[in-house]
Parts: C-alpha cells; structure tokens; sequence
C-alpha cells in the first residue's frame, strides 16, 4: 500500500529581525505622527511619498558596508536584471526624486516624509531591520539657517510630544572640523577611506562607550562584555591623542568656577555634563558646564589653523547665534564636538536629539533611551545625479525609539483603544435589522459593528468582551414587538459583578442595562461611552 502524501505546512514565523504592531501602538503611534506632522507643516514643509525601494545605485556608496546588493540592505533583482533595494533610508530616495524633477521643483524644496525602512544588519534587543522615520529636508541653499531652523525644529516636536524642557537636548556639530582634524591627523586621500569612517563610527559611540572604549577603536580594536571583537582604526598614539583632545574640546567651563550652590546646579539642568578623561577628574573637576561660545573659542583656539575646521567652526558660530535669537539657549540645543554621525554622506553641520531623563525598567535597572533622531548637511548627494552640487540638509526622527520613551513616561496610553459597540444578532433570519442598527451607530460617528459570526448569544458576548467593546446592543422579538433596543453595558457590568455575589441578586438589580426606544439609541450609547471614556 502507497503511502500518503504529507501536505507540506509552512511554519509561523516572523522573519528575524522583524515584528507585528497591534492596534494599540499603531493607534498611539498615529497620533504621534500627526502632531510631528502638525509641527513640520507649522515650518511650512510640504509632504512627499517615495517607493519603498530604489534601484540600488541610486543609494550608491552611502550604503552602511560596502558598495554592493545585500550588504547592509536588502536587495533583489527585477524582470531586466537590474538590482533594486529597499530603501535604507527616507534621504536617499529623497535626493533621486529632487535629481529626477529638479527642473520644476521650487528651490529651496521643503518636505517631510515618514514611513518604514530597512536594514540589512544584526538585530538586538530593541533593535529591528524595519523601523519607522519621519524626516524633514531643505534641498537647494547653502545658508547654515536650514541647519539651525532643523535644530529648533526637532526641539518643538519633542516638546509636542509631551518630553518637556531638561528631559531633551539638541546637539550640534559640525563635520567639516572633524574632517580637519583627521586631516592634520593625516587621514586625507581616498586611500584612508576606511580608516576615517572607523575613526568616525568610533567618535560619534563617545557618548555610548566613554573615553577607553573609544580609544580602543581608534587603536587595535575593542571587545565588549559579550566577547565579540570590533577592529579598530588601527591609529598610532599620537593621532589618537589628536581625535581625544578634539572630543575634550566640548568640555565647557568648569562647574566649580561657576557655582557651587545645588539649586543652581539644578537650574542649569542639561548644561551640566560629566566628562571622562581629565587629568583633575579625581579631583571632583570632572563636571562643566556647556557654554556653547566657550565652546567655539576653544575648538577655535585648538584647531583654527586648518582652513576646512575653520570654516566649520564659523557655521557653527553663526548657528548658535541664529537659534539663540530665535530664544532657543543651552538648555535646548548645546554644541557637542562628539557628535559626527555614522555616516558618510554629511558634509557639514550635523545634529542629534538625544533624551536625557533618568529611566528605569520595570526591574529597576537604568533604560537609556539616548538619541531619538538626527541629521545634517548631505550636499553630495544631489550631485551624484546632477553632476553639480546642490547642498541639501535634513533631519530624521526615530519614531519609535521615540515612541517607547513616550510609553516609559506615560505620554500616551499603554492600553488598548475602546473597541467598537457590537450589534448581537438574534435572528439569523433578520440580518438586515441588525445591520440597519449598526449603520445609524456609525452614521452618528460612533464606531460600531454588528455581529458576523453564526454563534449564539453566549458566543457572541464572549466576543464583544474579546474585541474590548464597552457595550453590546440587543434586539429580541420582545424588543422589536416594542420598537425598542436593550443596551447593557459591559465595563460598568464587569466592575458590579465584583461586588454582586449572586445570581438572585444580579437579576433583582439588572444593573449596567437599560431598555430605550429605538430613536434613542444615539443619545443612549453617547452616554455609556461619556461615562468611560471622556
């Protein structure tokens, strides 16, 4: 006898990397992007949709490894065999689509886009290959006024969002002084590409991994506390000597030489900062105070000599007095030479939005939620195109990193949405009916379905309670006989069933259910949904 064939079932299985979003977060996540939406519309941003994936030379070198499909993004080739990729990010698209219709666009161009992107890389706790952005870009001036009117934009949506004033800052640079320093340091020319974005990748972790750990990835490398080994830059002592003194440039005024009075320490909020590696930090020195013209002399004093750092340090000036007029001071956007970003394409002025309230998890240990968002000036991207420069600057924001600090501080809910009144069917031979009931809910701007299952009454409330709705609808034959509808109201019935300890007494009182002409139906369940949920 044959045997028969086994039917193959494909397992259930989320691709790693990747997660589903209930209904709750993509509801809260909504109206998140609308009040950033609301922000960058306020700045008179347009919006614009672009594909989810380019072909891949659009992204060209600018992918996070090296320049081919797959590494760092994923790719695939279409019916001509060219590779097409999803997309990496919201900028690149964004510098194709001003190169393809650059001619009827107006310049400066202004928009802002969100949707999801993808990464090829190694997920980790919190760290996924799809994630959400949201971006703002200026396309066509050269004026550092773009890069400041960014900064303040990404504190007002911050604040919109409900983090307030101290719990966030604004850091800027300038990537133009970086790439002075690795030029004194030597690392000009195309063949110390990789050896400069090492260094880069290994500066802007300062925040994250502290003085020695940057040290080691500048030099021989450096393993971490899961023993995975990550090469360094491989530099001589002296050249990181010269990358340390140039993140020690952003120290700021030593907080003992401007008070020693606790209130005030408080006052100052963020602009007090710890930093590593001073030769007095046993002395208690360790602390400053961010003065951001401070901290221009001093980048000025250490590295103005080199024409390209010069240059930097002069738009960063002229930014920090630009968002100053503007009433934003170091209590929002400070001056931070650590600050590079990680990838290549920027070319000048950079910024990050990093929160810095103290957090714990439900287990007591500390959450660091760090940067939410970042950008700057990317003014090759256009030309890659066009063959003629078009400076450009943008920022992104991580909505949901930003969305989980958002949950942690209780800006928004953590529960589910009021799930829809539900209409019970009580005679499948009456469809229309209950239909008609759900229509005139729906017509009156209440969320409302009828019952589609084939299930009795028993099922049927089982599932009202499943999809979370406050309250079922009931018609029987007595109800119709009497042009009227029953209305028994399912959170108010849960919290009297506590309290309530027989079946006698349950029907006696025949709590949380009223019986109402149908023309009162509206007013009825506006009035169940009032007493819950406004």
């Amino acid at each position: 006898m044959a045997k028969s064939k086994k039917t193959f079932r494909p397992k259930a299985r989320l691709p790693k990397g990747m997660r589903d979003i209930d209904a709750g977060e993509i509801r809260i996540m909504n109206d998140m992007l609308a009040k950033v939406a609301q922000i960058y519309d306020s700045y008179g941003f347009e919006p614009l949709e672009t594909p989810a994936f380019e072909y891949t030379e659009a992204l060209g070198k600018f992918l996070p490894d090296q320049e081919r499909p797959n590494a760092g993004v994923f790719s695939f080739q279409d019916e001509d065999e060219q590779w097409l990729s999803l997309r990496y990010d919201l900028t690149a698209p964004l510098a194709r689509h001003v190169a393809e219709h650059y001619d009827r666009l107006a310049k400066p161009f202004r928009r802002y886009a969100w949707g999801p992107v993808w990464r090829n890389e190694t997920p980790g706790p919190g760290r996924f290959r799809q994630f959400t952005q949201f971006d703002a870009d200026t396309v066509g001036t050269k004026s550092v006024a773009a890069d400041a009117e960014l900064c303040m934009l990404a504190a007002d949506v911050i604040e919109a969002l409900g983090i307030a004033r101290g719990d966030y800052v604004i850091k800027l640079n300038n990537r133009k002084i970086f790439d002075g320093v690795l030029d004194a340091a030597g690392l000009s020319g195309d063949d110390k590409a990789a050896t400069r974005l090492t260094a880069l990748r290994a500066i802007d972790k300062y925040d994250r991994l502290g003085k020695d750990g940057v040290k080691l990835l500048l030099g021989p490398g450096r393993k971490d506390a899961s023993g995975d080994f990550t090469p360094g830059a491989g530099l001589p002592d002296p050249k990181i000597d010269l990358l340390m003194k140039y993140i020690y440039s952003g120290q700021g005024l030593p907080l003992k030489d401007v008070t020693d009075d606790p209130a005030e320490v408080a006052r100052l909020g963020n602009r007090v900062m710890k930093f590593s590696g001073f030769e007095d930090e046993e002395n208690g020195n360790a602390f400053f105070v961010i003065d951001n013209n401070f901290t221009i002399t001093n980048l000025r004093k250490k590295f103005g000599k080199n024409h390209l750092a010069s240059s930097g340090i002069d738009e960063l000036e002229i930014i920090s007095d630009l968002v100053k007029a503007a009433g934003y001071d170091e209590e929002r956007i400070i001056i931070d030479p650590t600050v590079v970003r990680g990838l290549e394409y920027y070319t000048g002025p950079v910024f990050e939005a990093e929160l810095t309230f103290e957090a714990k998890d439900d287990k007591g240990r500390p959450v660091r939620f760090g940067s939410v968002g970042g950008g700057g000036r990317y003014d090759g991207l256009v030309a890659r195109f066009k063959g003629i420069e078009v400076p450009a600057t943008g920022f992104s924001l991580g909505v949901s990193r930003l969305l989980s600090a958002l949950i942690h501080l209780q800006r928004v809910g953590q529960t589910r949405a009021p799930g829809p009144v539900v209409v019970l069917v009580m005679d499948f031979e009456d469809v229309p009916r209950y239909q008609r009931l759900a229509q005139t809910l729906r017509q009156a701007g209440i969320r409302a379905e009828m019952y589609l299952g084939t299930s009795g009454m028993k099922a049927q409330m089982k599932y009202a309670d499943k999809r979370g709705s406050p309250c079922v609808i009931i018609q029987g034959e007595d109800e119709i006989g009497n042009g009227n509808v029953q209305i028994k109201d399912l959170i108010q019935g849960s919290a009297l069933s506590k309290t309530i300890t027989s079946s006698q007494e349950w029907r006696a009182a025949n709590p949380a259910q009223i019986e109402v002409g149908e023309d009162e139906l509206v007013r009825a369940v506006r009035k169940v949904l009032s007493r819950h949920f406004d």
